[in-house]
């Protein structure tokens, strides 16, 4: 997905396969920022981060470091990156975006660390891409998939997870396709002023709009608020019959559904745009029975029906314990920055950031476990699918496409709270 963040959303290869014909001991890899530095063979490839560990961001900061992990140890163990280890330095931003910018200047000033991935959210995206540029180095994250991260024209920043302007597509057209008699009448749009929430829903308004669903609520609330409540009462009086909650984390999206129950206010749908996908986070949050029916867009869910995202899957499992409802679609979109890099520096043959910018830029087609990765001119995602969820008897399951073998039919109209 982000209290000033991004989230966001792509699938598939298991990383092993891309580096098989890993290089042998002395091979030469191109250092950062375009300059050649030859490895030895013992030498580890050394990988900057910076990650919300603390702060507001924390839930999603500390599983992103989980994916990037676990990639890690994926391709540590298939022979690392042209026969180098991977190493991952990881510094804490503690959600501040004069940290993270700080932290990605020291990592590339002082550390001298050979390749960089992305921190968690937009609001964190844009500063840090800003720092990578100005040393020459790519810049490959996956939750950082607003338009602010591409208004500045910068040529290394590549979002391997959906574009958030497309999230909500999807859904509001199934809406839109529905028989008059079944389609609501009227809609909400409450979102946070956040650059992951606010771009969502103008798209989503218009394609509803043509199909007849007044807006009768369309306010945006600042980031900052601590008391949801009188926002969430003040929806709930509408009695829109669909609410589309612009909305970061579990917090936000709790404190919503947590009064609409309190006033007996039970919309037809309630899609939000972060916190449903965050798996055993949210359902201890909110409670198991008011989940049913709860949706949320992405692009990727743990029942993802390809070989790689099941194999991370159970090695998430059998490393920090749980079922695969619980895990949430940050880890997937950190272990794909993972993939989506050792393709590119095993296409390339080295860690040369310039020659990797170029590959990326090149129109190939890549594979994580999020699904296909093709970037654009301005580095968004543009073969990543639009997905929509929605949690079913404690089950957290895709539902769109409806084309899709793997959708399974919607729950439509939702549940009432606490069923």
């Amino acid at each position: 997905m982000h209290g000033g963040i991004s989230r966001k959303r792509a699938r598939r290869l298991g990383v092993g396969s891309l580096l098989a014909a890993g290089a042998l001991a002395g091979t030469a890899i191109a250092g950062s920022a375009g300059a050649s530095t030859r490895h030895a063979s013992a030498t580890p490839i050394t990988i900057g981060v910076s990650l919300s560990l603390s702060g507001d961001f924390s839930a999603d900061g500390q599983a992103f470091q989980r994916g990037y992990e676990l990639w890690q140890t994926d391709i540590n163990k298939a022979g690392g990156l042209l026969g180098h280890q991977v190493k991952l330095d990881i510094k804490s931003d503690a959600s501040n975006p004069t940290q993270v910018a700080t932290n990605y200047q020291d990592l590339i000033s002082s550390k001298h660390v050979n390749l960089l991935f992305g921190p968690f959210s937009t609001l964190l995206t844009v500063p840090a891409s800003k720092i990578a540029y100005r040393f020459g180095y790519a810049f490959v994250e996956g939750a950082g998939g607003a338009p602010s991260v591409f208004a500045n024209g910068l040529n290394n920043v590549f979002d391997v997870s959906l574009p958030v302007t497309d999230n909500l597509v999807q859904f509001a057209k199934w809406i839109a396709a529905l028989p008059p008699s079944q389609r609501p009448k009227t809609a909400a749009y409450p979102t946070s002023n956040d650059p992951f929430t606010e771009p969502q829903l103008p798209p989503a308004e218009r394609i509803l709009a043509k199909a007849g669903v007044k807006t009768v609520y369309s306010k945006v609330f600042p980031a900052e608020v601590t008391d949801y409540t009188p926002i969430a009462d003040a929806v709930a009086a509408t009695k829109a019959q669909l609410v589309m909650l612009g909305s970061v984390d579990v917090p936000t999206v709790t404190a919503f559904i947590q009064a609409f129950a309190q006033q007996h206010y039970n919309p037809k749908a309630f899609i939000a745009t972060g916190g449903p996908d965050q798996g055993a986070t949210f359902v201890s949050a909110v409670g198991k029975s008011n989940t049913n029916g709860v949706m949320v867009p992405n692009g990727w869910y743990p029942g993802y029906n390809n070989a790689a995202s099941k194999k991370m899957v159970a090695e998430y499992i059998k490393k920090y314990g749980g079922t695969p409802s619980g895990v949430n679609s940050d880890v997937a979109e950190a272990y794909s920055v993972g993939q989506v890099v050792a393709q590119a520096v095993k296409a390339t043959g080295g860690t040369d950031n310039a020659k990797i910018i170029k590959y990326l830029h090149s129109g190939v087609t890549l594979q994580s476990v999020q699904g296909p990765v093709r970037f654009d001119k301005v580095g968004e995602n543009g073969a990543a699918a639009a997905f929509a969820f929605q949690w079913q008897g404690g089950n957290f399951v895709q539902v769109l496409p409806t084309t899709d073998p793997s959708s399974v039919k919607m729950e439509y109209p939702k549940p009432v709270w606490g069923s």
